[in-house]
């Protein structure tokens, strides 16, 4: 996690409140702060948030489990790992159903031609799968597809904004 008055970067204002999830990384924060997570392409950036709370936190899943690959790293890039971990560290321990989750990336970035299902679209699966075992309710996601995005969670009201170049700007 990085501030972004830190780094800056074209695609988020560089100020204070503005926290950078980086690839495989999770983060979570309480308003006034915002969360940005940059490049999703096969990746699936997921937010959780309590709205009672204005509490929420960010993921950038890479792969679904450690069974996906032999290299180590960053455990909270798999989605089996990092949904659970987010879950508990934005509750503090408090009601899990307060929750609620929106997913966006998961993309075919480069095409296969084998008939196995892409990594993103086995990255959204697992999210999906991790999210019935917690019970936090899906409410939006913008999926699929073949461009890359960028997501953002704002934690005074829980709205996700993402932006792509070839669609421009849509509100979750």
């Amino acid at each position: 996690m990085v501030i972004c008055a830190d780094i800056g970067g074209p695609w988020a204002d560089p100020d204070e409140n503005t926290i950078l999830v980086a690839t495989g990384e999770l983060a979570v924060a309480e308003h006034p702060k915002v969360l940005v997570t940059p490049a999703l392409g096969s990746c699936v950036g997921i937010t959780l948030w309590d709205a009672f709370a204005r509490r929420g936190g960010m993921a950038h899943i890479m792969l679904p489990s450690p069974n996906d690959t032999r290299i180590d790293g960053l455990v909270s890039r798999f989605a089996s790992i990092a949904l659970p971990t987010l879950a508990q560290e934005v509750t503090q321990g408090s009601v899990i159903r307060r929750l609620v989750a929106k997913i966006a990336g998961g993309s075919v970035m480069f095409g296969s031609d084998n008939g196995t299902p892409s990594i993103g679209a086995r990255n959204i699966i697992e999210v999906k799968r991790q999210l019935a075992l917690l019970r936090i309710p899906l409410v939006a996601e913008d999926t699929g597809g073949a461009h890359a995005r960028t997501m953002e969670l704002h934690l005074d009201t829980g709205l996700v904004v993402v932006r792509s170049y070839r669609y421009g700007i849509k509100d979750l």
